[in-house]
C-alpha cells in the first residue's frame, strides 16, 4: 500500500507543482493609474474644444508681438533687430495657468515656432 502511494504521488506530484505555480496578476491601485482616463476607461476631457481653440489663437498671436526696432541695436557686438515681449508674456501666462506638464510643453512649443517664424515676418511694434 506504501509502494501504491508513492507511485500515485510521483505519477501526480507534477501535476499538483502545476497546479500550485498560478501567474500572480498585478493590481492597479488608483495612484499608478493614468489621470486623463477614468474608471471606466473613458477618457477624461479637461477643457472644452472652443477653450482650447481660445488658447490657441491667444498664443499664436502673442507670438506674433515683436517690439522691433527701425535700425537694430547692438548689444556686446550682436546686432538686435527686435525684442519678443508677446513671447516673454506668453511664457509667463502658460506657466501660471497650465497644470499639466504635457499641456505646457505643447504651448511653449507653439509659442516658440510662432515667435520664430513672425521674427522673419514684418509683424509687430516698430520703433
Amino acid at each position: 500500500m506504501l509502494c501504491n502511494l508513492l507511485e500515485l504521488k510521483k505519477q501526480f506530484g507534477i501535476l499538483v507543482a502545476m497546479a500550485k505555480t498560478k501567474q500572480k496578476h498585478t493590481r492597479t491601485y488608483a495612484r499608478n493609474r493614468a489621470t486623463a482616463v477614468s474608471r471606466t476607461g473613458r477618457e477624461k476631457i479637461f477643457e472644452s474644444d472652443g477653450t482650447y481653440f481660445l488658447k490657441l489663437v491667444v498664443f499664436v498671436l502673442l507670438g506674433t508681438l515683436w517690439l522691433k526696432f527701425a535700425q537694430p541695436v547692438s548689444w556686446f557686438g550682436f546686432p538686435i533687430g527686435g525684442f519678443p515681449i508677446g513671447m516673454l508674456v506668453g511664457l509667463l501666462l502658460v506657466s501660471k495657468f497650465e497644470k499639466y506638464q504635457s499641456d505646457r510643453k505643447i504651448w511653449y512649443a507653439i509659442l516658440l515656432v510662432v515667435t520664430i517664424i513672425c521674427y522673419f515676418v514684418p509683424a509687430g511694434i516698430v520703433i
